[in-house]
């Protein structure tokens, strides 16, 4: 079935007449069965630790709206805390993390080779999906890139602007490129443990990858996404790669090439018209209805999504949203953007 899976076809490359879809964030708290499921584990990491019920919330938008993939439900954080940073979740407000500010604090984190024993059950809910799945649904695989990872590592949760990372970057730069490496190579053993429970397409979310300019981007986005997605793909040939290094701007064009990605996500300040000329060229585009417009729905909600369609029409295009779709989102919107999209 792999050959049929729309998802796939559009990653290698192959211009289609509706374009394949589904929703960052799409197993969330806008659905009444996800806030079910997540009361039923507990809390938020507790869910994201039961393959069980990971892997429900994960199927529950497959089931609602057909989507063309699904992706794991887990969280960016897993990560440091398998590296040995505490992580919880503050309700209302978000994850919490223990600081690292200093070499020293880089030297303390686990080896990488330590990381499965934490990560096991993510593992487990990839195998779990892998049996589950529609057999014309793509399993989505994914982890944070390392500069957005360390920038909730070094604050010790999320911030407007990044500033602690920046800080911590101006003040010794070989400590903070150590923990970027260390990053790295621990996200390279983490999505090659998912590909091989599973996952046939891997995404890596750069959300902050815009608070970086200039050698910072070259060094922190691109440097380290080029690394990662040339080691899975020595391990895993064939294996395609979604890389989302969000509000890039200018510095999108031709970073899939860079990097080796096979499609290029885009938040919603990228004019589609520009990235029809400017990025699809260099293969899949990912994107980009502004997540708002399943809060507002109406008129406005079919049109910017049947342009957008229009816009990517003539190369291969994967319809998903600029951001993730927020917890005050209707459902019945994202049948009317579905709609929209299929005809």
């Amino acid at each position: 079935m792999t050959d049929q899976k729309l998802l796939l076809r559009a990653l290698g490359g192959e211009t289609l007449p509706v374009p394949p879809v589904w929703m960052m964030r799409q197993a969330g708290r806008y659905l009444p069965e996800y806030r079910a499921t997540r009361a039923q584990a507990g809390d938020f990491l507790s869910l994201c630790y039961n393959p069980e019920l990971a892997a429900e919330v994960t199927l529950q938008p497959i089931r609602r709206y057909g989507f063309d993939a699904a992706i794991l439900f887990a969280d960016i954080l897993l990560l440091p805390q398998a590296l040995g940073a505490d992580l919880w979740f503050v309700t209302g407000e978000g994850p919490r993390l223990s600081t690292i500010t200093d070499a020293a604090g880089v030297a303390g984190l686990r080896p990488v080779a330590d990381i499965h024993e934490t990560l096991s059950p993510i593992y487990e809910t990839v195998r779990i999906l892998s049996r589950e799945l529609p057999a014309e649904t793509t399993l989505i695989g994914f982890a944070g890139a390392p500069w957005t990872v360390a920038t909730y590592m070094v604050a010790g949760r999320g911030t407007p602007d990044q500033g602690p990372a920046h800080a911590f970057k101006a003040a010794d730069r070989a400590a903070f490129s150590a923990l970027i490496d260390r990053l790295t190579e621990a996200t390279v053993e983490y999505l090659s443990a998912q590909v091989e429970a599973g996952a046939e397409v891997i995404k890596l979310f750069d959300s902050w990858a815009g608070s970086l300019k200039g050698a910072d981007f070259d060094d922190f986005a691109l440097a380290p996404a080029r690394t990662i997605i040339t080691a899975l793909k020595a391990r895993h040939p064939g294996l395609p790669v979604i890389a989302f290094p969000r509000e890039a701007g200018a510095r999108y064009e031709g970073f899939a090439r860079a990097v080796g990605a096979d499609c290029l996500a885009l938040d919603n300040s990228v004019e589609a018209s520009w990235a029809a000329a400017r990025l699809q060229p260099d293969g899949c585009v990912q994107g980009n209805l502004a997540p708002r417009h399943l809060v507002t729905g109406g008129p406005d909600l079919v049109a910017e999504t049947r342009a957008i369609c229009q816009a990517f029409s003539n190369g291969p295009h994967i319809f998903n949203l600029g951001h993730g779709i927020t917890p005050d989102a209707d459902p019945e919107n994202v049948h009317r953007m579905l709609e929209a999209i299929r005809g």
